[in-house]
């Protein structure tokens, strides 16, 4: 087995939400880290994959708005300052896609939720080392982890939706 890491700097992990009904805002976590340990990156079936966010590090390009969202309110941050991500198994669907099955837990709740992943290709950096690309999307229901904070809007919508997008773009780096 063989252990991988995210290289950071050449990584991405955003999510996007619905806002008023019209539009979507769009969101990047700033600190996280992960392990990887698999025998075959490319093939991943046996890949044991762990995420840990540090839910401070939210980004969505609008000061007052990331204060708020890790407020009370949202993800209460002070309380709850990690998001955890743990594979349980994963599932080869065809050439290079995987259906990454695992734990996300925020706030202390764990619900079970698919990850649909591409292996988007390997290749040698500068410095000789050899790197693989992953995308991984998934959607969660923000009400399956008590992010329960929205407002009524004149026109009969709401502010926020419920479903959130999650978009995860990743170079892994043998350790």
């Amino acid at each position: 087995m063989k252990k991988y890491t995210i290289d950071v700097s050449h990584s991405t992990l955003g999510f996007s939400v619905r806002h008023m009904m019209i539009s979507k805002i769009h969101g990047t976590f700033e600190s996280y880290n992960a392990e990887i340990v698999t025998a075959n990156i490319e093939q991943m079936q046996d890949a044991n994959i762990s995420f840990t966010i540090a839910v401070a590090s939210v980004s969505t390009k609008n000061h007052d708005r990331d204060v708020h969202l890790v407020s009370p309110d949202f993800f209460d941050a002070d309380v709850y300052p990690k998001i955890v991500f743990t594979s349980t198994y994963i599932d080869k669907q065809k050439d290079k896609t995987f259906l990454i099955h695992g734990d996300l837990t925020i706030k202390n709740i764990t619900r079970p939720i698919v990850f649909t992943t591409v292996y988007t290709g390997n290749g040698v950096n500068p410095w000789a080392q050899e790197v693989y690309g992953f995308q991984a999307k998934t959607q969660i229901d923000r009400r399956d982890f008590n992010l329960v904070y929205n407002t009524i809007l004149e026109t009969g919508g709401v502010l926020i939706s419920d479903e959130i997008d999650v978009v995860v773009d990743v170079e892994l780096n043998p350790l």
